[in-house]
């Protein structure tokens, strides 16, 4: 079954790329040369270098190697895409185009040839007079039916990858400037009034990469600072890489400040990247581990579990270790990468969860894909006593672009509803 899978993937793969070159090259160019090649390098190669850049990360490559392959790698990932989205849309507007310049084409040919004047009765031309001196010069017909199919050729094609272009630069532009800040306000019927304003900065998904280092790192670290929030939680899916390789791009978090101190838990990326030496090099930087634990705070409980990956090494979520002896008479607070934990969570009494993982999507359509397989995509829902907040994220995986899914950091504003 799995060799059928990728014999698929492979097949659906090749026949979009295909597809691709066709109506980007083939179709452009009136004959084989120079272009086609070169469109048919262009696909191929962007694709070798997306499947060594995902290879070099996973297998421990150079970090020099990782960061040479991990920019044209992931980006030509993004914007094959979008070429493909873009040229797919242009089917809808080919036969348009083409319908309305052969209606144009017939009308000007109509107004350059009109009707002959009558000749009056018994008027008869001249031995010497030439009829066809008379006439005008032919005005130009429309241009063939090869000619006007190569333009509307090249303007759907020309129009696709200008739109690719400009998506995947302005979505990458996005990522680059940095998260923006949410704000969003939680009532806990469990929370004492005099907790009530009590600010948590959530930060998700920040994926220091070969891409996204340390500066990235850096203006995350400075817009949480910049909220002055009472806690700070990261919540999974810090990195993609190696302490070896990332342990400098993550150094600015040592300088995050929060009144009550910053916490942290495992997300499904730290067991790609060895999730013990980072629970250890977070400690280092300063930011409390919370490995299946809970600590008890002036006026709420603030607890988190291992994400849902570290079960293959043994090291699970434990929701009875975290919160099984908990005073179910507090409020609790519960950080937990995955949304798909919520469920454990209304089991366990949890009155907030705060979780990450799915990126909101992160390249439109994929939304789609992650609304399917988890409860909540983005933003605040209620299940049962429980409310599950999921943050889009900070950073980006693969590609260091968003469509469609701003990144964001968020200040939850917990509210008494004895206030």
């Amino acid at each position: 079954m799995v060799i059928l899978f990728v014999l698929l993937v492979l097949a659906v793969l090749v026949t979009a790329n295909w597809y691709l070159w066709r109506r980007l090259f083939r179709d452009t160019t009136q004959a084989p040369g120079l272009v086609r090649r070169a469109g048919a390098v262009l696909i191929a190669g962007g694709w070798v270098l997306t499947v060594t850049a995902l290879v070099a990360e996973r297998t421990g490559a150079p970090f020099w190697l990782q960061r040479v392959l991990a920019w044209p790698g992931f980006l030509w990932m993004a914007l094959s895409i979008y070429l493909l989205l873009a040229v797919v849309a242009g089917e809808v507007v080919r036969p348009l185009l083409r319908r309305f310049l052969e209606r144009r084409a017939g009308a000007e040919t109509a107004v350059r040839q009109p009707e002959p004047e009558p000749v009056p009765a018994g008027t008869a031309p001249t031995p010497d007079h030439d009829p066809e001196q008379d006439a005008e010069p032919p005005a130009a017909g429309p241009p063939s039916l090869p000619s006007r199919r190569l333009f509307v050729s090249r303007v759907v094609g020309g129009t696709a990858a200008a739109l690719a272009v400009g998506t995947v630069g302005y979505g990458t532009y996005g990522v680059l400037n940095g998260p923006t800040v949410k704000r969003v306000t939680v009532p806990l019927a469990k929370l004492p009034r005099a907790a009530h304003g009590y600010r948590i900065a959530v930060v998700s998904d920040i994926h220091l990469s070969p891409v996204l280092g340390r500066g990235f790192a850096q203006k995350v670290v400075d817009t949480i600072n910049g909220t002055q929030p009472d806690l700070i939680a990261v919540v999974g899916d810090l990195v993609d890489g190696s302490v070896k390789d990332l342990g400098p791009a993550a150094a600015p978090l040592a300088g995050l400040r929060a009144r009550h101190g910053s916490y942290f838990v495992t997300g499904n990326h730290e067991y790609f990247s060895g999730a013990e030496q980072w629970i250890e090099e977070v400690r280092r930087l300063g930011l409390r581990p919370l490995e299946n634990a809970r600590t008890e705070l002036a006026h709420f409980d603030l607890a988190g579990v291992n994400d849902v990956s570290g079960e293959d090494e043994g090291q699970g979520p434990d929701f009875v270790k975290a919160l099984g002896d908990r005073d179910t008479a507090r409020a609790c607070v519960l950080l937990a990468h995955q949304p798909v934990q919520i469920h454990d969570a209304v089991e366990h009494g949890v009155d907030l969860q705060l979780s990450g993982h799915t990126h909101g999507g992160q390249l439109w359509p994929g939304n789609l894909i992650a609304s399917a397989a988890n409860p909540t995509l983005a933003g605040l829902e209620r299940y049962g006593d429980t409310q599950l907040y999921v943050s889009r994220g900070a950073g980006a995986w693969g590609p260091p672009t968003r469509v469609g899914a701003e990144s964001d950091i968020t200040v939850i504003e917990l509210a008494s509803t004895q206030a």
